[in-house]
């Protein structure tokens, strides 16, 4: 997969920027067409990192029969343009050599290019072009959605990935997070068939109100902007917001067993439905803290599946938070299918110590330090800088949701803690997912 970033004309604002937790200074321009961009000066290095953030990922396909239309954009951006044809851009990159890629998720699809200080100008000329001049013919799409097919059946070979594309489908009535990034394979194979509408669908998504360029590294502030009004500036605004329906409250506990056709250890998943991502708010901070203090390598949890008892090879809690309501999972690669119930009754009985009994002060204050310890120590390298940022980005606009976060973690309590627990993590608002491996 791969990724990229871009701009406007005539700049509205230009404030910069610099509290908090987040170590560098900032300078954020946002243009007439409502390109905005967010420069992060790093000097010294001679390295720049080049980031398109296009606020649109899978829970944007509103559409029935229309799902996977944001991963396919991920693939048909590297297509080219009439003036740069996909050979001549890649000529180009590799001579510079740079490293471009691009990923997809949930809630986003972005861009990015790494590359030497030297090389951006005309990096910035290249993503301009393409971002509003992507050129494919019909052959060339009914080639690129059959290997998007290919992708996804490539990934049923890997077990997590069939289990969460069940769990979701179940967890979900309405809201676009019942399908995965992927989409529901149906629409998928039906994809080549859909080049009028692949043509619809970048033009309302891909425009620049709906695009954060993010540029780190060694670089002039003044020269790039120049660069960015040059390239961007003719950029035609037009975003069509889709209307995601929300998801009804949940109202009673909801189970499924999974077959995946071939060998493995069993996985356990349990999901709680979970607020959507607010960097102020003190529920959402506890939140993110929630996870690693019931199921991190420091909780007892771990300790007894993991190391005591050793009913499991791994625990992956992840209690990150999206754009709208989404889920919080724990799972378990479990050692064997005689294990699966004590794995359960394991993290049942971790879910009720929270409940009944908040965390101590010094571990939560710990986990607070190694927080924040972890997240400046990630803030090494250009790239390291924009990649970290992506998703702030992506579901707030911008970075000061960082900031906003950091500052709600320090004023968590242990009784916060107690009391998310006790508000989400509840049989009403779960899922639970069992995954066993068949002989095929």
């Amino acid at each position: 997969m791969r990724m990229l970033r871009f701009v406007g004309l005539l700049m509205m604002f230009a404030a910069p920027c610099w509290a908090g937790v987040f170590p560098y200074k900032y300078e954020v321009q946002t243009l007439d067409n409502g390109l905005k961009t967010i420069l992060i000066p790093m000097p010294g290095s001679g390295l720049v990192s080049y980031y398109s953030v296009v606020r649109t990922g899978s829970r944007d396909e509103v559409e029935a029969g229309h799902t996977g239309f944001a991963h396919f954009f991920e693939h048909m951006m590297f297509r080219g343009t009439e003036k740069y044809p996909s050979e001549v851009r890649e000529r180009i990159m590799t001579g510079m050599g740079a490293n471009t890629n691009a990923y997809t998720t949930d809630d986003y699809t972005c861009y990015y290019v790494n590359i030497a200080t030297e090389d951006l100008p005309r990096v910035v000329e290249l993503e301009g072009d393409r971002f509003q001049n992507l050129s494919y013919q019909e052959p060339a799409f009914q080639t690129e959605s059959g290997a998007v097919y290919g992708e996804y059946r490539k990934n049923r070979t890997q077990p997590f990935s069939v289990l969460f594309e069940a769990l979701q489908d179940k967890a979900f009535d309405v809201h676009t997070y019942k399908h995965t990034t992927m989409g529901f394979e149906k629409d998928i194979a039906a994809m080549p068939q859909m080049y009028d509408y692949s043509k619809s669908f970048f033009a309302r998504f891909y425009r620049p109100e709906n695009v954060v360029l993010m540029v780190s590294g060694d670089f002039d502030s003044k020269a790039v902007m120049a660069l960015i009004r040059q390239n961007y500036g003719g950029w035609k605004p037009g975003y069509q917001a889709p209307a995601v329906q929300a998801e009804p409250e949940q109202k009673g506990e909801r189970t499924l067993d999974v077959s995946y056709d071939g060998r493995t250890l069993p996985l356990v998943t349990v999901a709680w439905k979970c607020p959507a991502f607010d960097a102020g708010s003190r529920e959402a901070a506890a939140g993110a803290l929630l996870g690693d203090l019931m199921f991190g390598e420091t909780s007892a949890t771990y300790r007894e599946l993991v190391l005591e008892k050793r009913l499991v090879q791994r625990v992956f809690p992840d209690f990150s938070l999206s754009r709208d309501p989404s889920l919080w999972t724990v799972s378990a690669l479990v050692a064997g299918e005689p294990n699966i119930d004590q794995v359960r009754a394991a993290i049942d009985q971790a879910v009720t110590r929270i409940q009944e009994h908040p965390p101590a002060a010094k571990d939560l204050d710990d986990l607070k330090r190694r927080t924040r310890y972890a997240f400046l120590m990630s803030m090494d390298t250009p790239d390291h800088v924009a990649g970290g940022l992506a998703r702030y980005i992506a579901m707030t606009g911008g970075i000061e949701s960082v900031d906003a976060l950091f500052a709600a973690i320090e004023q968590v309590t242990p009784e916060d803690i107690q009391a998310v627990a006790r508000k989400f993590l509840i049989r009403d608002r779960r899922t639970v997912a069992v995954l066993k491996g068949v002989q095929s």
